[in-house]
């Protein structure tokens, strides 16, 4: 796909959303740009979209409610005329030991990091069939796409993820003759998170095999790498410096 003057829309505006925001910019491409509460990162996530000379679009959107998930699509269309790309990005991550997780907080991390991936993937397909072709990136975890759980604590995160893996494959099929191919992002340690103390930073860098944390531009090359190609779909491109390796 040439993405001079595509359209894509990007569920998750945050740290890494942002910068794969910005690499899609830089290559011409048109963004709308979806937040929940995180509204001062998404405003900083536009400017640096308009930086380079693209559009912008910010949408506020609780991708828990299946309304939103085709309100968001329906928007970034009629602002654009158009929508080429989806990349499904909101997720909802947290840690809770297995007899302490409710029907609420599986529901929760289900209908964000799972059921919007497919319901805005539901509401883009047709207008990417209209203009005959298309690009749909899901995004999972290098842990699901590993095979199996390795931590305690993560089971409905877990489940959400391995199932946005066989919904990118089940998608590529539906989907393929209408040259709209969909993948599937699998980031293992790109950027520590919020309050990770140092050991624990040390901690992860000893057990990847290429001895660093990935830094988010990793992932936006991946992206980018998927929406160029012509011929990949229905796989899981996982991008964690060898750490599914140990």
């Amino acid at each position: 796909m040439n993405l001079q003057g595509t359209v894509a829309l990007l569920t998750g505006s945050r740290r890494i959303g942002a910068v794969v925001a910005e690499a899609l910019a830089a290559r011409g491409v048109g963004v709308a740009l979806t937040f929940f509460r995180s509204e001062t990162e998404a405003r900083a996530a536009a400017l640096r979209v308009e930086s380079h000379g693209s559009r912008a679009l910010v949408l506020q959107a609780d991708l828990a409610q299946p309304d939103a998930c085709s309100r968001v699509v329906a928007e970034t269309v009629d602002a654009f005329g158009r929508l080429d790309i989806l990349v499904n990005m909101a997720s909802v991550y947290s840690s809770t030991p297995l007899l302490e997780v409710t029907v609420d907080e599986w529901e929760s991390v289900m209908n964000v990091d799972l059921r919007a991936a497919f319901l805005c993937s539901q509401a883009a397909v047709p207008h990417m069939r209209r203009q005959g072709g298309g690009r749909i990136v899901n995004v999972s975890d290098w842990v699901a796409a590993s095979g199996r759980p390795r931590y305690r604590g993560f089971v409905p995160y877990y489940v959400a993820k391995a199932g946005v893996q066989a919904l990118s494959e089940a998608l590529a099929l539906e989907v393929a003759a209408d040259n709209i191919l969909v993948n599937t992002i699998a980031p293992g340690p790109i950027i520590p998170a919020p309050g990770a103390s140092a050991p624990e930073v040390a901690a992860v860098e000893a057990a990847t095999p290429l001895g660093r944390w990935g830094g988010e531009a990793e992932v936006a090359k991946a992206v980018l790498s998927l929406l160029e190609s012509d011929f990949i779909t229905g796989e899981t491109l996982r991008v964690d410096g060898g750490r599914h390796l140990r």
